[in-house]
């Protein structure tokens, strides 16, 4: 039976979940804060799909990691140390996370889901040009004690029936002879691959329109009607909307929603930032990860993206040069043919990943109301989980088997 189902948030994630519910036939209204014409978090992303990110971002390491980072303005990792009571509960719950015991459990359903969303956009771009690549993804390293380190990440991948090789620099520089790169060797990772993000938000939401979808932008939520233990309406700045079922995809403004709702979505804004060269002086053929700079480099085209940096300073939508500069600078130790000169007078994007703090999303049906499902919280992954997160949703509403086991995904764990 059709029912009309209101979605919060118009990023990626609430755009596919749009079209998932509008091609199944059902009413859907999708109401975001932003212009139709937005440049958040899903637009100026690296558009990598990894199966390989099968670690969550709580995990050993990160914690010390985070307080060595900390006193470089430059550095990829940044906590900025403010009395703020949200945030130290958040750093509490992200310290009791990252364990070993958290990566293992953690591990298989991430790259169950990761080849799931792999498997949509394959089909996606079979007919339509989304811009995608499956050459796979290198993890370049510089130095050989990190080429080390991350061989020992592609064989526990291997383990788990990710493909990965291990490459000397000779190797690395035969695979992608497009570029010059000054690194010790790399990672192979050939199932992994990139696209456009912008092209994919554009069909996802001409799909759902087609289907019958709407938008309502610059629309803000400020709370529920409620009726007994279901929501009945949602109240906006353009009024009450009455709807069947409720999806919140809201980002980094999830936990603000539902909070009096009488439940809890901890989450912290962790902000990225990236640069776009037009016309590159070289042009590697596959997408990379600068490992010890937390770099992200895609083609796109003809243009050439590096993005990086996770900074959680709250929602200031400041841009840090420093960080944009510890960008640039990688990029051109990484790839020598490439000068600072190259990256003069590009306007740097930036956007607000929405980071839970144990380092998966929040996917599930919610207990504060029977017909609220959560899906957000993805923090780098959104663009890589979209496909399957959308699949899963309209699952959950449709009252069938979501097709994975939710639990540690499930919305109310630090309710």
């Amino acid at each position: 039976m059709a029912k009309h189902i209101v979605i919060l948030g118009g990023g990626v994630i609430g755009l596919s979940v749009a079209e998932a519910c509008a091609r199944r036939g059902h009413r859907v209204t999708v109401i975001d804060r932003q212009p139709q014409q937005r440049d958040g978090c899903s637009f100026g992303n690296a558009g990598m799909v990894v199966p390989s990110h099968f670690i969550p971002l709580a995990a050993p390491g990160m914690v010390a990691l985070g307080l060595k980072w900390m006193w470089n303005p430059e550095s990829p990792f940044y906590i900025k140390p403010r009395l703020d009571l949200d945030l130290i509960r958040w750093g509490i719950r992200f310290m009791r996370s990252a364990t070993k015991a958290h990566v293992e459990r953690s591990a298989p359903l991430l790259r169950d889901l990761s080849f799931a969303s792999r498997a949509a956009y394959l089909e996606i771009g079979g007919g339509t040009d989304i811009g995608l690549a499956t050459k796979g993804l290198l993890m370049l390293c510089r130095k050989s004690h990190t080429l080390d380190e991350e061989s020992a990440v592609a064989e526990r991948a291997r383990a788990l029936g990710i493909p990965a090789e291990v490459l000397d620099a000779r190797a690395t520089a035969a695979l992608d002879p497009g570029v010059t790169m000054d690194v010790a060797g790399a990672v192979h990772f050939p199932e992994d691959c990139h696209l456009r993000p912008e092209r994919y938000l554009a069909w996802l939401q001409e799909r759902a329109t087609a289907h019958g979808a709407t938008f309502l932008w610059e629309t803000t939520v400020d709370g529920f009607r409620r009726e007994g233990g279901r929501l009945s309406a949602a109240r906006t700045s353009a009024g009450e909307i009455a709807a069947d079922e409720f999806v919140l995809c809201g980002g980094v403004w999830s936990d603000d929603v539902v909070r009096d709702l009488g439940t809890r979505l901890p989450m912290q804004a962790g902000k990225g930032y990236s640069v776009t060269l037009e016309a590159p002086v070289q042009q590697p053929a596959l997408c990379s990860i600068l490992t010890e700079a937390r770099v992200a480099v895609t083609p796109m085209g003809g243009t050439l993206r590096f993005g990086g940096t996770m900074e959680i300073s709250g929602r200031s939508t400041t841009v840090s040069l420093r960080r944009v500069a510890g960008i640039i600078g990688a990029a051109c130790e990484y790839f020598p043919a490439f000068e600072r000169r190259h990256f003069a007078g590009i306007s740097p994007w930036h956007g607000l990943r929405p980071c839970s703090p144990d380092g998966l999303p929040y996917l599930g049906r919610s207990g504060a109301a029977a017909n609220l499902t959560v899906a957000t919280g993805h923090a780098m992954m959104g663009l890589s989980l979209a496909p399957v997160t959308g699949a899963i949703t309209a699952r959950l509403i449709d009252g069938e088997n979501p097709g994975f086991d939710l639990t540690q995904l499930s919305p109310d764990r630090f309710a």
